[in-house]
């Protein structure tokens, strides 16, 4: 556990134990060659938990906003037509950061709350040079059909935030057709906050930005560094170094993967889809309504209309001093308005549903 408090929240959630073990372990140097061995490791499962072959894809040494700004700094050229789906927060982030690179941005908006409409992005332009959405839009608790995409993109290149969906939900990035995909360690991957992992298909770095404006996410500076399968590729027959890798962080990460996938990959999906659909069963039988459209809901994170005449920032507050569980507050427009509460990782159990729904019961006097 990261303390004594429950973090049910959209943020970081409550780690694996075995991934703060890591975290005690005497620390590796960056060249050690166990640590090259670790990280060695750590890439080839994360190709596990993405659903790709791509020996591009590692640990980026910094958040998942970091790993945003790495899928468009490195694949955006000034004048590029982005389509971007937009239906939350993190939607409008992408939009941002493309514009940043000197995108033509095509924005399609949607209502908060419902998924991406597929139909609506694949015509907004007729030859975009990238398609970007998010899977599992974080300020919402809504799911989207990244794989339709991927049907439909045609020549352009598929990027997708995947931060809140891996290792939590179905995700397939060969299969679905995503050429670059980004995510953060801090939710259902069950590891403290601090790593971005990232993948990057062979059409999609073929095409990248030869001199991206940012050095420390140049990811043609970083392919020698992502293990033995990206080198042989390079064919530079050693390690390039980039930079001093966050050793402990990627140890932890190693230790959770291991985690995840001697549970079994399928069977971690469906602990956070029995998890969640117990708590959202929960929440209305109390007579709480849920946010997110249904049929589109996330099981790691659900979104609850905060009830008539209730604050909800006092509510959250109690549940912090009373309980010692933190909750989200909604975002954007609905700050005040939407709760969001994860079970990710290793909250993704019966126990905490329990708990969650007797603590809310006990603050809301229901």
């Amino acid at each position: 556990m990261i303390s004594e408090r429950h973090l049910l929240g959209p943020g970081p959630s409550n780690p694996y134990p075995e991934a703060t073990r890591a975290l005690a372990d005497p620390l590796l140097g960056h060249l050690d060659p166990e640590f090259l061995r670790v990280m060695d490791e750590t890439c080839e499962m994360l190709r596990t938990v993405w659903g790709t072959t791509s020996a591009r894809t590692l640990p980026l040494s910094a958040t998942g906003s970091a790993g945003m700004e790495a899928a468009f700094v490195n694949t955006v050229h000034p004048g590029d037509v982005v389509v971007v789906a937009v239906n939350g927060l993190f939607g409008q982030r992408m939009t941002d950061v493309a514009a940043r690179c000197g995108a033509e941005v095509v924005s399609v908006e949607h209502e908060w709350g419902q998924p991406v409409d597929v139909e609506r992005v694949l015509a907004a332009h007729p030859a975009p040079a990238i398609i970007a959405a998010v899977h599992a839009e974080t300020s919402t608790g809504v799911r989207s059909d990244v794989a339709a995409l991927g049907a439909g993109k045609g020549d352009a290149l598929l990027l997708v935030d995947a931060v809140t969906s891996i290792g939590g939900i179905e995700l397939r990035a060969d299969d679905w057709g995503i050429d670059i995909g980004y995510a953060g360690t801090q939710k259902c991957l069950g590891v403290a906050p601090g790593l971005a992992p990232f993948t990057i298909s062979d059409r999609a770095f073929e095409r990248r930005v030869q001199t991206p404006r940012s050095w420390y996410l140049d990811l043609g500076m970083l392919g020698g560094y992502v293990g033995e399968a990206g080198v042989r590729q390079g064919g530079t027959g050693q390690r390039t170094y980039h930079h001093t890798a966050p050793t402990a962080m990627v140890a932890s990460l190693h230790a959770a993967l291991s985690r995840i996938l001697d549970e079994g990959l399928e069977a971690v999906w469906a602990r956070h889809r029995a998890a969640g659909e117990a708590l959202q069963a929960g929440l209305q039988e109390m007579g709480l309504e849920l946010f997110a459209a249904e049929g589109h809901r996330l099981p790691e994170l659900t979104t609850v209309l905060v009830p008539d005449g209730v604050d909800s920032a006092v509510v959250r507050r109690e549940l912090l001093d009373r309980h010692g569980i933190e909750i989200g507050a909604g975002a954007g427009p609905y700050a005040a308005t939407v709760w969001r509460i994860g079970l990710m990782g290793h909250n993704a159990r019966p126990d905490a549903v329990l708990l969650a729904l007797a603590a809310l019961k006990d603050v809301l006097g229901r």
